[in-house]
């Protein structure tokens, strides 16, 4: 799958039909795998893009070994760790696997906006001189180094004309697309491919974990007028830009909350279980009036039991977190800059994930980003367990979503691997009649 130029096309879900997916996450600091049920929905007012609801009927979660950064490091523990996740999962919802959705952090995710251009002749834009003109952006955004994760029209334009969201049956001399292209390392990509195939899993389809992330917490109000969507992971932070109700960006920094329990670890001389108890606990980035007078108990590492608990102010704690933060929001701020997504992003950003949730982020990403913040968490998703629904667990809901969005994306139709079914005799005799007659 990977020595392609696409990566395999996801099969959308049918309208009125009800169907099984299943979804791992693979992060640096938890696993987590969900098999839902999707079945047909009302057209809604707050989440017009959904087609169905997602019922979760198995869940699995552990800690993630073996994996950092959203790459893989050791490869026989990131298979036990998957398989022990996976295991669970399955023996709740009472199925085994044979595929799932993967999401992607690794590999220097990136993304790129491709235009190209097709001559009409002055004749109606046709289905193929759009797969024309979108196979001529793939020409031009495949590198050997890089693989393609999602390839999203962006708007396509007619003699000029831009802004145009459907050109099937319109008229004119040259037919334009702009393509997102969202892209990582082939290398990192294959080592998460090993590793699944280790654990006799196949991978049905990719998604970039801000996509995800966006998908999960934007409502389409906000994908439509502009916003970006920040996702606090355990040693990634990443960022995803939505305008027009399409993804234009994405992006990935190798800091998350992990590094800011290292830094209470190392400042504070304690082990690095104790550290996150900490920053869980009496963590905060804006400091507070009483902050100097709350002193907070701390075991030196080393320390005997019988020995006294050392104190801290809690204000240290603040001092220790909040350049960490601020050097992640700074770092994003000038990435969004220098590509010019401030601007298409507007006025708003939203923030996800497991290291969200702590206290004053909000306050400190208004000074340093300049827009308005907002926490977000997962929308639409029934059945999860009550430890699954907040933000760390945004990315899942995420992939739950994408395969009702997943229409909208290009790929290179070839034949792939799909979920338990849909690649058996019947499924092949389908596919023969219809590219024969």
């Amino acid at each position: 799958m990977m020595t392609d130029a696409m990566t395999s096309r996801l099969r959308p879900v049918q309208p009125g039909k009800t169907t099984l997916v299943a979804v791992l996450d693979i992060g640096s600091t938890k696993i987590c795998c969900v098999i839902a049920r999707l079945t047909p929905r009302a057209e809604g007012k707050a989440l017009r893009g959904r087609s169905h609801q997602a019922e979760v009927i198995g869940f699995g979660y552990g800690p993630s070994v073996g994996v950092k950064s959203g790459v893989v490091t050791d490869i026989e523990k990131a298979e036990h760790a998957i398989r022990t996740v996976v295991g669970m999962a399955e023996r709740a919802a009472g199925l085994t696997l044979e595929s799932v959705i993967v999401n992607v952090t690794a590999g220097r995710l990136g993304s790129e906006t491709f235009s190209a251009a097709v001559s009409l002749d002055g004749q109606e834009v046709e289905k193929s001189d759009i797969h024309r003109v979108l196979r001529a952006v793939n020409e031009r955004s495949v590198r050997p180094e890089r693989s393609i994760i999602h390839a999203l029209p962006i708007g396509y334009a007619i003699d000029g004309q831009k802004g145009i969201r459907d050109p099937k049956g319109m008229v004119g001399d040259k037919l334009g697309v702009d393509v997102a292209v969202v892209s990582s390392e082939t290398l990192a990509m294959r080592n998460l491919e090993l590793v699944l195939h280790r654990c006799h899993l196949q991978i049905e389809a990719l998604i970039a974990t801000p996509y995800a992330s966006g998908l999960a917490t934007l409502v389409d109000d906000e994908a439509q007028l502009g916003v970006a969507c920040i996702d606090f992971g355990g040693a990634t932070t990443t960022v995803s830009v939505f305008n027009d109700g399409h993804l234009v960006y994405a992006d990935a920094i190798a800091i998350g909350g992990h590094h800011l329990t290292l830094d209470i670890a190392r400042q504070l001389s304690v082990s690095v279980a104790d550290a996150e108890r900490l920053k869980t606990f009496y963590g905060s980035v804006l400091p507070g009036q009483t902050d100097e007078r709350d002193m907070i108990p701390i075991q030196p590492v080393g320390a005997t039991h019988d020995e006294a608990p050392g104190q801290v102010a809690r204000s240290v704690l603040t001092r220790i977190m909040r350049p960490r933060i601020e050097e992640i929001l700074t770092a994003i701020r000038d990435r969004m800059q220098a590509t010019g997504m401030m601007d298409v992003c507007g006025r708003r950003f939203v923030m996800t994930g497991g290291a969200s949730e702590m206290t004053g982020l909000p306050e400190v990403a208004r000074r340093t980003l300049a827009r308005n913040v907002r926490n977000g968490r997962p929308m639409g998703i029934a059945g999860l367990p009550e430890m699954a629904k907040g933000a760390a667990f945004a990315t899942v809901a995420g992939m739950l979503i994408y395969p009702q969005v997943c229409a909208q994306e290009y790929a290179e139709p070839r034949g792939s691997r799909r979920l338990t079914g849909t690649d058996g005799y019947f499924a092949r005799v389908g596919n023969w009649l219809k590219t024969s007659f």
